[in-house]
Parts: structure tokens; sequence; C-alpha cells
């Protein structure tokens, strides 16, 4: 039995991983192990990791990272001290491989770690660009530490090869988030309206915004400019979802807060909706806003807007669905005013869809399964001459 051990941080990444635990959890030749951390193990953050439980997993470690605050100093040692803690399970454990996805500090910790303890890593969504995110520079740090890469779309590919990656090694399965839209039983509207303990209005948006980790001091202007022009909308329901445990968080999730409690007949707040409700409400809502990466990931199958605000993103390839737009009031309102365009709704009802076909759960495994994980020396696969030369 191959052990395959999958590591968590968050809420919304274990939303996205889940049907890949369960196929991993079923398959007969392979033996999960579910490292649990960051975010999941916070009750400031709801305490994420029994919702795992509930979901009838069992959590073989769970590696605390001692984060304290939301400053650069706080999130630096509590890298260091999920190093250490992934160090002591891998030692326990004795894994034949790690799965992490995507580019949070944990993350790097975790793979820092396997890197060091000669435990192959196979890495999801690599390749992406997130411009106003350090985010961006552990994504890339952790392709280059990794062994299998599953890229969401072709271009994200090419770009992990383009890092120096055995092209065998890279494959396109497409974006994780859809194998579970795909195979779901979404909530209709009364039972979604029910889970959240509010009827919808008129119309309903969705907001997640997290801080821009690259700039200084932008945060809460920058959502501060959001909820002056979320202000002029009427006969609205404004669903806000709280940001992760990155650097400038609080701020926001105190903002929110205040202003859900200024504004109780038409907002509410969720340190977690879970991945049902999250993925409900896409059905129901009428656009989603903020800056996440889900609202290009995985909103765009439900052909509703998306807009997108500031840099955080930067970067991404986007469907037509995106709305891109400057974190002022202004700019944020004309955005609103295009989601009611009749011509714009009406084609990104047939637009392409970038991010696969909800099979991305199936490819992986495949590879899990086969993938030779005696021989981990890595040679840099350099681009041909002629590709260079355009440089």
């Amino acid at each position: 039995m191959r052990k395959i051990a999958v590591i968590t941080g968050t809420r919304a990444e274990y939303g996205l991983l889940k049907p890949l635990i369960k196929a991993i959890d079923g398959a007969k030749n392979l033996q999960l192990q579910l490292l649990v951390t960051g975010m999941h193990l916070m009750p400031e953050f709801g305490n994420t990791y029994l919702q795992i439980v509930k979901d009838g997993f069992t959590i073989d470690a769970k590696i605390k990272d001692g984060l304290k605050g939301d400053s650069s100093l706080d999130i630096s040692m509590a890298v260091g001290q999920a190093t250490i803690g992934f160090a002591q399970t891998y030692s326990e454990l004795n894994p034949d491989m790690i799965v992490v996805l995507g580019d949070r500090s944990e993350i790097l910790a975790a793979v820092t770690a396997s890197v060091i303890s000669n435990i192959p890593v196979a890495h999801i969504h690599g390749g992406e660009t997130t411009e106003g995110a350090y985010d961006e520079l552990m994504r890339h740090a952790i392709t280059k530490m990794s062994h299998l890469h599953f890229a969401s779309c072709e271009v994200y590919r090419k770009r992990i090869i383009q890092l120096g990656e055995q092209p065998d090694t890279v494959f396109n399965v497409g974006a994780i988030g859809i194998d579970s839209i795909k195979n779901l039983q979404l909530m209709d509207k009364h039972a979604f309206e029910e889970s959240i303990f509010k009827t919808l209005d008129q119309k309903s948006v969705l907001i997640t915004f997290h801080p821009v980790t690259m700039e200084n001091f932008t945060a809460e202007g920058q959502f501060n400019e959001l909820l002056s022009a979320l202000d002029n909308m009427k006969d609205t329901t404004l669903i806000f979802t709280k940001p992760n445990s990155d650097k400038g968080g609080k701020a926001i999730i105190e903002m929110i807060d205040s202003y859900v409690e200024s504004n109780a007949e038409k907002a509410i707040s969720f340190t977690s909706l879970g991945q049902l409700r999250y993925l409900s409400a896409l059905k129901h809502v009428d656009f989603v806003i903020g800056n996440s990466s889900s609202g290009i990931l995985e909103v765009p199958y439900f052909h509703i807007p998306t807009i997108n605000i500031g840099d955080r993103q930067k970067g991404r390839v986007a469907p037509m669905s995106v709305i891109h737009c400057k974190p002022t009031a202004h700019e944020i309102s004309l955005a609103i005013s295009k989601t009611t365009s009749k011509k714009f709704l009406d084609d990104i009802q047939d637009q392409e869809l970038l991010f696969g076909n909800g099979d991305a759960t199936k490819k992986i495994i495949t590879q899990l399964i086969t993938f030779d994980n005696q021989n981990l020396k890595k040679s840099f696969y350099d681009l041909k001459p002629s590709c260079l030369e355009k440089l």
C-alpha cells in the first residue's frame, strides 16, 4: 500500500481536496494519511477540522503552527513552527508521498520538511500567477520542490515546464474544484435560505475579499471602497465570507463584523460557509465580488458574473464572465452596473470554460498510483534554443 499524505490548512482548500481525499481513501492500493494544520485548528476561524471529522475522515495528525496574529513576524514564526511539526509528523507516519494544493505559508512549511525528508511532493494548482499576493512567490517555490504537477489549464502547465520541470511530470487535469460542482447535489433556494437563516432579497451577492499581501496598508482602504459601492445597491442581500489568516486579514474581519452589525437587515457574514453552502450560494446569487481565486476558477461554471477587484489575482487566466476593476468605489460601481447588462449576461451563458470538465480527481489518482517514487533526483528541463532566443 502506497501511503499518501494529503495536507490541508484551510476550509476552502479542504473543500477543493475533498473528492480527492475520498478517492484516495477508497483506492485499493493507496492508504490515506490526512494531515490537518493552519486555520483548521484555530477557534477564531471556526475549528473547521471538526467538519473533516463530521465528513467521516480520520485525521492522522494535527500540526499546530502557533499563529498568534496576522503580522509579518507572526506568520514567519508560524512557518518555522509548522516546519518543525511537519518534520516530526513525517518521521512518525513515514508517508510515501505528500499531496498539497496551492500556495499558502503552511503549505510551504509542509513541502520544505518533505523535501528534506526525501518524500516526493505532488502539487495541485501550480503555474498560476497572483501578482498582488506573496502566495505568488510561495507557489513557484513549491513547484520547484515538487515531483508531480497537476495544473488547472494548459497555460499553467506550460508555465510549470518553463520553470524547468520535466514535461512528463506535468499534467493538465483541470481545476479540481469543478469535480464537486459536477457531482454535488446542491441546495435549492429554500434550503439554502434556511441554512443561512436569511431570506434572499430581489438580488443577492456573495462577497469574499482577502488582503493584497504584496501591498502595504491597503487592505482596509480597498475594502472600505468596496463597502461604499455595496451601500448603493438596493433590495440586495449581501453575504460575506471572511478572509483567511493572511497578513492584514484581521482588519477586514473587524470591518465585516461592524458593517453587518450596522446593516443586519440586508447583510450577513460567515467565518466558513463550508463547501455545500458555498457552491449552493453560487447557484442562487446574482454575482460574486471580491478578489478570491474561486471567482475566476469555479464561479464561471455557474454562468454568473464575477467582479474581481484590484491586483491580488492579477495574471490569472480568466473567462469572459470575470469583470476586472480597480479598487475604488467608482470603478466597482461601474462593474456592478455591467452585471445587469442583458447582453453581457447572455454572452457568458455560452462562454468557453477554461478549467476542465470535472474529472481532475480521476486523472490525479492515476498518476499517484503509477508514479515512480524511488528516484527523487530532478533534472532541470531547459527550453529549446529557439524558445530562449525569443526571451
